[in-house]
């Protein structure tokens, strides 16, 4: 019989502590040894320590353990070019590198921890002939535009005929220029849809894909794995934006499918190209868990860690990060400006309060095997994505959630400090007072 009677006491046994070094994650790349896919979330898109981490963690998984590729909740075409830029291409620095995250939220991409990530990994690269050099690629699909004009640019370098054809396939999406301005018009037939044409597109693509890989080199295959996943980021993201405005449409789910279809080509193309098709994705907690652990799934959303969990079973490490307290940088309002925000500490109820309690400060805690049992109890678990709201604190952050159902493992870091934005406003340095509710 299992001597751990409560999720107190399995945190107390559960947990290692860490010091702040590198073997903090030793216990974690030995559950990854033998991962296709190793998933790191964070309960925040404005914590630093949840960045820092994931790169340290990253940086190991790298060099012992031959990880391929790391894949980010950021837009295709944005991060290529930051894929480009460490893979030793193009005339970039650092951070021009990181230009083309240009729409709100700037600093989930554009800050210093994966400034500093970056230029590491390029100086990694240059010690790599080209088919070894780990990429860095993007799982979203809100760029319709952008990725519509990446393909007609691929083609007109390549087909210019294809790239005709690619601006009629395109057409139709092509009188508003704005995602949302599309999508309401189409979804309300005041526009036709350019599902069809976008579908056609990427048809043509891929039926052309294998006898053009085997006429051409490294180089031209990644380009052209550049146009196909921009391809389909259009068909996508146009179902994307048609049905933010449809009756029935879930959008979420729409979104973590692509981030799934991402993940696995993305495997497979590294395998093709020569490296072992292992790969790292950072994202939120709430895109990396398993949603049928959490209340979300009694609204028929899925997510990507369920859906990789579905499809590849154990090949698949899921790991969470948690936090009680601190500061965060995140806005008030969509497309507001960044800010220096406090958290509060965290309700009395939830899984980050319990790990409080245990007074270990910061742990990696394991949720495998019978001692983790009592962690399956559904309590309280917060979310704080790009904007943070105190004042409704418990409705607008709080979800119910059974824990080790969720992740594989957590760690938990009591205290965080803010994300340090690139671009900066000069307000973000005035800190809340500890307390305050703006």
């Amino acid at each position: 019989m299992n001597s751990v009677h409560t999720p107190f006491l399995a945190v107390k046994e559960l947990a290692k502590r860490l010091d702040e070094s590198d073997r903090d994650y030793d216990h974690l790349l030995a559950e990854a040894a033998d991962r296709r896919f190793v998933l790191l979330g964070e309960a925040t898109h404005g914590t630093r320590e949840f960045y820092r981490m994931r790169a340290a963690i990253t940086r190991r998984l790298i060099a012992e353990q031959d990880i391929d590729a790391v894949a980010v909740e950021g837009d295709w075409p944005d991060v290529w070019r930051v894929n480009r830029f460490v893979q030793g291409d193009g005339s970039d620095d650092a951070e021009s590198a990181l230009g083309d995250f240009a729409r709100f939220p700037l600093w989930m991409w554009r800050n210093q921890e994966v400034l500093n990530f970056i230029i590491w990994l390029r100086s990694h690269n240059d010690a790599l002939p080209a088919s070894r050099r780990i990429g860095v690629y993007g799982l979203d699909l809100y760029s319709l535009y952008r990725s519509a004009d990446a393909v007609i640019r691929y083609f007109e370098q390549t087909d210019p005929e294809q790239a005709e054809i690619a601006r009629q396939s395109y057409a139709v999406l092509d009188h508003v220029r704005d995602p949302q301005a599309y999508g309401f018009e189409a979804a309300f037939g005041l526009r036709p849809s350019g599902r069809a044409g976008a579908v056609a597109q990427l048809v043509r693509l891929r039926n052309d894909a294998s006898d053009h890989i085997s006429r051409t080199g490294l180089a031209a295959m990644d380009e052209r794995f550049f146009a196909e996943r921009n391809a389909a980021v259009v068909v996508n993201a146009e179902a994307y934006y048609r049905g933010m405005f449809g009756q029935r449409t879930n959008t979420w789910n729409l979104r973590d499918s692509h981030m799934l279809d991402t993940l696995l080509a993305l495997s497979g193309y590294r395998m093709r190209r020569g490296g072992t098709g292992r790969v790292v994705v950072w994202a939120h907690n709430s895109h990396l868990g398993d949603a049928r652990a959490t209340e979300s799934h009694r609204r028929g959303e899925w997510n990507l860690g369920q859906l990789l969990r579905e499809r590849v079973g154990r090949q698949a490490l899921l790991v969470g990060f948690t936090t009680y307290t601190g500061y965060v940088s995140a806005a008030s309002q969509w497309d507001g400006d960044v800010e220096h925000k406090w958290v509060r500490p965290a309700m009395s109820d939830s899984y980050e309060y319990l790990f409080h309690s245990s007074r270990m400060d910061r742990f990696f805690l394991p949720l495998a095997g019978e001692a983790a049992e009592p962690l399956r109890e559904v309590m309280l678990e917060r979310a704080i994505g790009v904007i943070y709201l105190p004042q409704s604190e418990r409705v607008s952050h709080y979800f119910a959630a059974s824990l080790a159902d969720q992740f594989d493992a957590v760690f938990h870091v009591d205290e965080t400090a803010a994300l340090e934005p690139l671009d900066v406003p000069a307000h973000w340095h005035e800190r809340e007072r500890a307390g305050s509710v703006v």
